[in-house]
């Protein structure tokens, strides 16, 4: 229950985040399910994390609730007896999730990514609103003065061809008309009566010297407007075959190891390209290999005329400027190749971080909810929710500087994890030793030791309360 919870709070945040792509595009209802389903398979890696937590508290907590912890307690049964059974379970979770974020993951993205960009690619469906310039129908601009009530009378409409893709050169006027679509979607089918057809006749010789001129009365034509543009059209999966998201484990590798060696070549190229690039700046000693340095003081300059000094100066300036927009673009193509080499990386280590995360917030909601006694979805949610979110916000701030490359990938990714660990650890050793953790009782003897004058003064305050006429 609590892993389909987690997965519709996913969904609905992808909603909200893409309902302006979805919208007034006339999709089929076969095409919104089939990207819901692909968006829910994207999720599962995140969810599943998520509802272990939620579900242990809840689990825990109800047996806490109700005295169950104490009955088997009491029986004999100690705490990680109790827990062994989740445990076993829990590992195959995590076990379950590094198999599917292997193997069904980079298909699912596969599958969602590009069927995400045709839905964003696909135009708005057919609406041409009065007193407005309609241009989504290929090579033709409409216009419309008013709609009738009937949806098909149209009145004072006016259509602009641009077929021959040389500007306004065909218009088209006409006082009123019938428009509708053939059965089969295709066409939009215009009916007009009472016009005027003009078209500049620009396929006669010196047309821009006489501009030639063609005017045609009609009182009733049909106008076919092709909407093969409006269908949905789906691109080739294999132009996101290469992305980062849709590779497992071994095609990660590869084309790791395949970024690593085009940026070791690329950085190692560049010193014999700088040195080829400069060779109008310094001479070259075949024999010795070293560069012929010039005495100081000496003006290599000063015999030669103005004119030749001053072009020079000019093609030196040149070749300056050309070398340091050749360092810039190496430096920024060095550091392309360097953060999508660290995005591969990410990839590879989130399909082990996120598995194991399974595994750490079982061992921190299990103790937990064993301690806070509450079950349901009240004070449990509220919990796995912040607990979650930090586990977020820590492995989304760290991912951003392995991105930047501040540190490795194995560190960025796994920082999250090694944080949340001892958490997990401290609360199942709490939980087995049956450790006040929650008890204020506790909490108020440690701060009446730790500072006893504020603490007397505290009590002090609450015994005057407790006395006073209006508590009486």
């Amino acid at each position: 229950m609590t892993f389909f919870i987690a997965l519709f709070i996913l969904l609905m945040q992808f909603l909200w985040k893409y309902i302006d792509d979805m919208v007034g595009k006339g999709l089929e209802w076969y095409i919104i399910a089939q990207l819901m389903f692909y968006a829910s398979s994207t999720f599962v890696p995140l969810a599943l994390p998520l509802s272990v937590l939620l579900s242990s508290i809840m689990t825990f907590g109800n047996l806490g609730e109700h005295y169950e912890l104490v009955a088997m307690k009491a029986s004999g049964i100690s705490l990680r007896q109790i827990m062994m059974p989740l445990i076993i379970l829990s590992v195959g979770i995590s076990l379950f999730a590094f198999f599917f974020s292997n193997n069904i993951l980079p298909v699912a993205n596969l599958k969602f990514k590009s069927l995400l960009y045709d839905v964003r690619q696909q135009k708005l469906a057919l609406n041409i609103k009065e007193g407005a310039f309609y241009s989504s129908i290929d090579n033709f601009v409409i216009k419309i003065g008013k709609k009738e009530p009937d949806g098909q009378t149209i009145r004072d409409i006016m259509i602009y061809n641009h077929t021959e893709q040389m500007g306004n050169t065909r218009f088209t006027t006409a006082r009123s008309g019938k428009m509708k679509t053939t059965s089969d979607q295709k066409f939009l089918v215009f009916t007009l009566f009472n016009g005027t057809d003009y078209q500049e006749k620009i396929d006669q010789k010196s047309y821009q010297r006489t501009r030639p001129f063609q005017i045609t009365h009609f009182g009733e034509t049909v106008r076919y407007f092709d909407l093969g543009s409006f269908a949905m059209n789906r691109t080739d999966e294999v132009f996101f075959k290469s992305n980062y998201q849709m590779m497992n484990l071994s095609q990660l590798d590869y084309t790791e190891d395949s970024l690593k060696h085009e940026l070791k070549k690329r950085q190692d190229d560049f010193p014999k390209l700088m040195v080829s690039r400069l060779y109008h700046l310094a001479k070259l000693d075949t024999n010795k290999r070293k560069l012929i340095t010039i005495p100081s003081g000496f003006d290599v300059l000063r015999p030669l005329k103005k004119e030749e000094r001053n072009r020079i100066i000019e093609e030196a300036l040149t070749q300056a400027r050309s070398q340091r927009e050749f360092i810039a673009s190496s430096m920024a193509d060095w550091k392309d190749r360097k953060e999508t080499l660290s995005k591969h990386q990410i990839a590879w280590h989130q399909k082990f971080s996120l598995s194991f995360a399974c595994l750490i917030f079982f061992f921190i909601g299990a103790p937990l909810g064993a301690i806070i006694r509450k079950g349901g979805l009240g004070l449990p949610v509220v919990i796995s929710t912040m607990l979650f979110i930090t586990y977020h916000i820590i492995s989304i701030t760290f991912e951003k500087y392995t991105r930047a490359g501040l540190m490795p990938a194995w560190q960025g990714m796994w920082i999250a994890s090694v944080i949340l660990l001892p958490v997990g650890v401290f609360l199942t050793r709490k939980a087995t030793l049956d450790s006040p953790l929650l008890d204020m009782e506790s909490w108020n003897r440690i701060f009446r030791k730790i500072y006893p004058e504020k603490a007397e003064k505290w009590v002090n305050q609450r015994l005057r309360f407790w006395d006073s006429d209006s508590v009486r």
